[in-house]
């Protein structure tokens, strides 16, 4: 069975603040974020395996964007200092 049948996925945005590399420019940016949060019951058609991996499942966020356009000088830079996955307490 495909770990993503455990789940179901959603997208959000989340606000953070970054620095711009080229102009040194701080603001905040809506930032693109995959939450997969784990399902309540398991799949009928689960065996031994899939039950072992259901059990070890937690929801977790992905970051999408990995570089983003500055506000002020409009040039592309790498998103840093922010984690990329983030688990999330239920």
């Amino acid at each position: 069975m495909d770990e993503k049948a455990f789940y179901r996925e959603s997208q959000a945005t989340k606000k953070a603040t970054l620095n711009c590399s080229y102009c040194r420019s701080t603001d905040e940016y809506d930032l693109r974020w995959l939450v997969r949060k784990k399902i309540a019951t398991l799949p009928r058609h689960a065996d031994e395996r899939d039950r072992a991996k259901f059990a070890k499942a937690m929801s977790y966020m992905v970051l999408l964007d990995d570089k983003i356009s500055c506000k002020k000088c409009r040039r592309m830079f790498e998103i840093s200092g922010i984690k990329t996955t983030a688990f999330l307490t239920e």
